[in-house]
């Protein structure tokens, strides 16, 4: 007869099965894991996740949710430190997530899931939305910029994960860090700049 779990029990394993998860999907991706790799990564019996987790679309819901809550919590910070007429430090955080954690990030974004059937993904996907959202309200209310502020955030969003996923994929200009002095050429963090400027002017009020 199996001992009874104690709290602590359950959220210790829970937290080691979401750390070889997330490389296990990231790697080989949601079709290529199963519960009994898991398992065997885990060093336990094949039927020991099944104590802890209905089936594998709820690891994977549980690895989601705490990517979008470790990427909402960045945005946050930055959004907090920086004064409201300045964006860069939002989208540097947006973007610093994602080159810091590519595999979270992918995984966040690259799969469809029903969010209904895991509330705590539902949750820490709206915290992420909610803050960007919140961000773009703020600027709008003060006069910083003219729209509305849901469209402006979605335009943004987009925008910071086209360049994001890019990035990832090694199709930008490489970081000014990386660049020899001598060259001449576009940075990625020019690129970042670029994108920022055109966004933010284009969503500023327009003077008469």
């Amino acid at each position: 007869m199996p001992k009874t779990l104690s709290s602590h029990d359950i959220q210790q394993f829970r937290e080691t099965m979401r750390r070889v998860a997330e490389n296990a999907f990231a790697t080989r991706g949601a079709q290529g894991v199963t519960m009994r790799e898991l398992a065997k990564e885990l060093g336990c019996s094949a039927m020991t996740p099944y104590r802890y987790f209905r089936d594998k679309d709820e690891i994977l819901a549980m690895v989601r949710a705490a990517a979008f809550n470790r990427f909402a919590a960045r945005l946050e910070a930055a959004a907090g430190q920086a004064p409201d007429t300045h964006p860069s430090a939002v989208s540097d955080a947006y973007v610093a997530f994602a080159l810091d954690e590519p595999h979270a990030y992918r995984l966040m974004f690259d799969l469809t899931q029903q969010d209904s059937g895991y509330p705590e993904l539902a949750a820490a996907s709206q915290r992420a939305w909610h803050m960007l959202s919140s961000h773009f309200e703020r600027l709008v209310a003060a006069g910083v910029l003219e729209g509305d502020p849901q469209l402006i955030g979605y335009a943004f969003w987009a925008s910071l994960h086209g360049f994001t996923m890019l990035a990832l994929a090694n199709q930008l200009p490489l970081p000014r860090a990386q660049q020899p002095a001598a060259l001449k050429a576009p940075t990625r963090e020019a690129v970042l700049a670029q994108i920022r400027q055109m966004l933010w002017r284009g969503a500023q009020p327009q003077r008469t």
